[in-house]
């Protein structure tokens, strides 16, 4: 395909942008990996040198242009290399979610094809090899990690670093080659396939060119100023497109360092190790240090406790005015550095955050006092709203203009409409360019002129231009009554309570709403343990009476909110229950980016839901739930139902 005239210097491939930056950024660090408690790094350089090797290698084995590879493992330089060498040679990077059970891969290896897969570690080339007979296409496997891997067939089974290790020494064979494959990229050429979370169905594989993700990724470095100064941290999954966008996309256009923890479970330590100036985590992420400051400082001394309650006070009223170059007078900004010195310093230098420069939320939407409080903090935390289709931006919010009820202005480039039904299109340099293998659903999601539904409902404020998400709009319905129903938005206040991990609200056709409660098991844990409440599993804990008082009144409390909202007053929770069992994406009741799987619960959980709306007391169910290492067993429960308080909506203001 033809090179595009209007790309910048030709930087119109991640190969490219890698070559210019092994110019330009050559001694500066551009990955770091924690591996046995040690950091190790590469320069762009190194890094260049190191991607060259595999894509060299992987000509060895035959990869031609067009070749799906699959990329499963958690964030480590090594995978990020495998998917530019496979740019390299005219191939695509698909990666696959690293907990997906073999049954999920099976079915995105077999959709794209895959040829070959780099795996992270014998957990991954076991769940490969466990459905490898459906696969006919399937060539080549390799690994990074050889734990376990010694006595393995290796006939199409390849240490990834001996893969490197043949391109280095056939590098005069394939030098001349590499250079024609990555000449030929063209900036429409796709860049990679990321595969939807398939909330409703099957999953989608979502083809990404060149363009879509440099002319993003470029939009939004000039948006927020970011420079080869920044340091991310890669700890979200690898096959997710906010992931690709950062540590990929972004990484290499602005040229910044992109740092990969121990594990997963050593990610909060790493994150401290490191103090990244830019940060992305979903809200969970921020509602679990919050989770986690608040509980420390419940143990904490009285004086202490004190100090931080008056100081996180002020910090809510004039931090965020501070953050934003508000005015604010002379003993408020006293108290304010004072509070930095005694407290929100401390605190930011605890949580691994001291340096953020940018810090960004999307996915679900965060609880406003959640959101304040990290502001407050002087942390530049705002929201965004975007999508895979989107290569990720929608909207974003300008430094001066963040809110935590909207989701911001169109991004750079980026044009938003609203249909007669409510629901929000977007077109966008960054708009994909097809579903693989999927004409159907591509027609329906984008049409001739490039505008893409987004399946949201919502609306654009006239004063200010700023997107307000009510809900999915497929999810948007009516009551009994005819009023109108949104149950992600009632979730999401729901979840804006530490206790509260997961909500499921029911009402769509019904008399009134009902919901599902998953408990915080941390901080509920926590809570049970200060009030000398013993218990010995979730279930026990889920079920105790005073833990059902105190979801009663989280529930009593976002029933008050809603009164006061004169469009959804009749969402408000009549009865629920705290399910016996965590949601879990390993039994398809919520997707590899935990969003809930709203018709396989309503399925699944069919007799709690007729429980919920018959009157009675609690009801007995079994469950069968999937286990870590495959195996299916079957939780038995008496769940119980309670009754939560019904505000009278606020009476509409008679006209003047």
């Amino acid at each position: 395909m033809a090179r595009d005239a209007g790309a910048a210097d030709a930087l119109i491939s991640i190969p490219a942008l890698l070559a210019r930056n092994a110019r330009q950024y050559a001694t500066r660090t551009a990955y770091r990996e924690k591996e046995f408690g040690i950091w190790q790094s590469w320069t762009w350089l190194e890094a260049s040198e190191e991607i060259r090797a595999l894509a060299m290698g992987f000509l060895a084995l035959g990869m031609e242009r067009g070749d799906h590879v699959a990329i499963i493992g958690r964030n480590r330089p090594a995978l990020y290399w495998s998917m530019v060498a496979a740019q390299s040679v005219g191939a695509i990077p698909v990666p696959l979610y690293q907990d997906a059970v073999a049954e999920e891969m099976a079915y995105v290896l077999e959709h794209c094809g895959a040829r070959y897969v780099v795996a992270g570690d014998q957990e991954q080339v076991d769940k490969v090899l466990e459905v490898q007979d459906r696969l006919p296409n399937l060539e080549h496997m390799m690994y990074l990690d050889p734990r376990g891997l010694r006595k393995y067939d290796h006939t199409r089974l390849h240490a990834l670093k001996d893969v490197a290790a043949e391109g280095r020494v056939a590098h005069e064979r394939f030098e001349k080659i590499l250079a024609e494959r990555i000449a030929a990229i063209g900036y429409d050429d796709t860049c990679v396939m990321l595969y939807t979370s398939g909330t409703t169905g099957r999953p989608k594989g979502v083809v990404l060119s060149n363009r879509n993700i440099i002319e993003s990724s470029r939009a939004s470095c000039e948006f927020d100023k970011l420079t080869c100064e920044e340091e991310v941290l890669a700890y979200l999954p690898m096959a997710w497109v906010g992931d690709f966008i950062f540590s990929v996309g972004q990484a290499y256009w602005a040229g910044f360092c992109v740092n990969c923890p121990e594990s997963p479970e050593t990610m909060m330590n790493d994150l401290k190790e490191i103090g990244p100036t830019y940060f992305f985590a979903p809200p969970r992420v921020f509602e679990t240090m919050l989770t986690n400051v608040m509980i420390r400082m419940e143990d904490a001394a009285r004086l202490k406790k004190r100090l931080f309650d008056y100081f996180m006070d002020h910090a809510r009223k004039v931090g965020p005015a501070i953050l934003d170059g508000r005015p604010v007078g002379g003993w408020d900004r006293l108290k304010y550095w004072l509070g930095e010195f005694l407290i929100y310093g401390p605190l930011k230098n605890n949580l691994g955050l001291s340096r953020i420069r940018v810090a960004y939320t999307a996915g679900e939407a965060i609880g406003p006092e959640i959101f304040q409080f990290f502001r407050g903090l002087g942390i530049n935390l705002k929201q965004l709203y975007g999508q895979t289709e989107a290569s990720v931006f929608i909207t974003v919010q300008p430094d001066s203009e963040v809110r935590a009820d909207t989701v911001g202005v169109p991004a750079p480039g980026v044009e938003i409409r609203i249909d007669e039904k409510g629901e929000v299109y977007y077109r966008s340099p960054g708009v994909f360019v097809e579903y693989y293998k999927n004409p159907e659903s591509t027609a329906k999601t984008k049409d001739a002129e490039g505008w893409v539904a987004t399946g949201d409902a919502g609306f654009i404020e006239p004063e200010t231009g700023h997107l307000r998400i009510i809900d999915r709009a497929k999810d948007v319905g009516r009551m009994a009554d005819g009023s109108l129903f949104a149950p992600k938005y009632v979730e999401n206040k729901l979840k804006f309570y530490p206790n509260i991990l997961e909500a499921v609200v029911f009402g769509a056709g019904r008399d009134y709403c009902t919901a599902f409660i998953n408990i915080d098991l941390t901080a509920v844990g926590n809570w049970a343990e200060r009030n000398n409440i013993a218990y010995a599993s979730y279930q026990e804990l889920a079920q105790h009476p005073k833990v059902y008082e105190m979801i009663r009144e989280h529930v009593e409390e976002v029933n008050r909110s809603l009164a006061q909202d004169e469009m959804l007053s009749g969402c408000q929770i009549h009865r629920f229950l705290v399910l016996h069992k965590e949601l879990d994406a390993d039994d398809g009741e919520l997707t590899r980016t935990r969003k809930v799987r709203r018709g396989v619960i309503a399925e699944k959980y069919a007799d709690l839901v007729e429980a919920l709306y018959s009157g009675a007391e609690s009801v007995y169910t079994e469950t069968e739930v999937t286990y870590e290492d495959g195996r299916k067993g079957v939780i038995k429960a008496t769940v119980k139902i309670m009754d939560a308080p019904v505000v009278e909506p606020r009476p509409k203001m008679a006209a003047e």
